[in-house]
């Protein structure tokens, strides 16, 4: 019988991805379901970046571009990582894949050798301890909690920090728990890593418009330019601009490893759809304020659905900081239902999709996406307080 290979048999698929096709598939078939557990903006993808796509195929832009993106896109992407990030970049140091998520799989792909150590804060994005996994690291947690707002300290990364550690996987604000690390945490975060000069920093900054703090956003590279030969800043259009189904990502780094990355992309998917590349330089290039729009509804968006969580009883979440998310302890009802992934299947049954907390590293609770509109989450709140009543 046909085996699949040894790496593919390290990882298992997305349970968000599950979560949501599984709830895709009940709708189908006529059952009620509201949708709380894919990280997608219900918001319409702005006008001008649907032109600007229009525009393309009109002007036949349907071939082969550069491997790592259009001269044109690069361009878009150093205003974004200048005006948006406070990164100076050249041309060479930027590369564009189909989505953030492919340019960290590929940067990892191209630097972890069998047996390496990556430092993965937990709970974290799904897909970070897969991807770790399937490229033969071992995944190293460092474990947050809710008290401390989902944030480690300096000291608590130093003590992780082994002779084969190879990097550290860093995202503000964060997927699942809406984390924002602040200036003066991220550079006592800098300070640990002059001296460590073997550990390298993935900065998933791809949820960076949405921060609720009001102290804007900050990142590593910015702050610590001396050490920016060794931090890989990844970013994109899908969170900030409603285009997730375009698959447009970008990264900021040395330019070895945008080489390697590049040169691992040639043999994967090739180049960005060209089509999409089109459309976020409009993104990039177009109207901004309009995401100050966006954020402000998000954030009214999330008072709501923290107000309605901590109203039930045996639920509990903190405020986050940022993205469009809330970790939700449920610790007090996981004896009725036995493990969180019984519990999500229970609010599925009631009409609503969560993803476990198990699916992040996390245990005894959920995660609730508020990307949805305002009619919706206060549905799907209610069908969760009577399904749990």
């Amino acid at each position: 019988m046909k085996q699949v290979s040894t790496a593919l048999s390290r990882i298992s698929p997305s349970q968000t991805s599950a979560m949501t096709d599984r709830a895709t598939q009940l709708r189908t078939e006529g059952h009620d379901i509201i949708s709380l557990s894919v990280g997608e903006p219900d918001f319409a993808t702005p006008g001008h970046v649907i032109e600007a796509a229009k525009a393309a195929l009109d002007a036949g832009e349907t071939r082969y571009t550069p491997v790592g993106g259009t001269a044109r896109m690069k361009q878009a992407a150093a205003l974004h990582f200048t005006r948006d990030l406070g990164i100076e970049v050249p041309l060479s140091q930027i590369t564009v894949s189909a989505g953030g998520k492919q340019a960290i799989f590929h940067a990892l792909m191209a630097t972890i050798s069998a047996g390496e150590d990556v430092i993965v804060p937990a709970p974290w994005w799904v897909s970070y301890p897969e991807i770790v996994r399937f490229a033969g690291g071992n995944v190293v947690p460092l474990v947050t909690h809710a008290e401390d707002g989902f944030r480690f300290t300096p000291a608590a990364l130093e003590a992780q920090i082994g002779p084969r550690t190879q990097w550290l996987l860093l995202n503000s604000p964060g997927n699942p728990t809406g984390a924002v690390y602040p200036a003066d945490m991220l550079l006592g975060i800098g300070e640990v890593l002059r001296r460590h000069p073997h550990v390298m920093v993935m900065s998933d900054d791809i949820y960076a418009p949405l921060n609720y703090t009001g102290q804007g956003h900050a990142t590593l590279a910015n702050l610590c330019p001396d050490l920016a030969d060794r931090i890989v800043t990844v970013s994109g259009v899908s969170k900030s601009h409603a285009m997730t189904g375009f698959r447009i990502g970008v990264a900021a780094g040395p330019e070895w490893l945008i080489s390697a990355m590049t040169k691992l992309q040639s043999h994967s998917s090739g180049n960005p759809c060209s089509i999409s590349q089109a459309a976020a330089v409009a993104a990039f290039e177009g109207p901004q304020d309009f995401l100050s729009d966006w954020r402000e509804r998000m954030r009214e968006r999330r008072d709501r659905v923290v107000r309605a969580i901590n109203a039930i009883e045996g639920l509990s979440t903190p405020v986050p900081d940022g993205a469009f998310y809330c970790m939700v302890d449920a610790a007090p009802l996981i004896s009725r239902f036995g493990d969180d992934q019984k519990l999500a299947l229970h609010l599925l049954e009631a009409g609503v999709a969560i993803v476990p907390a198990s699916a992040f590293g996390g245990k005894d609770g959920f995660r609730i996406s508020f990307a949805a509109d305002e009619v919706q989450l206060a549905e799907a709140t209610g069908r969760i307080a009577a399904a749990l009543a």
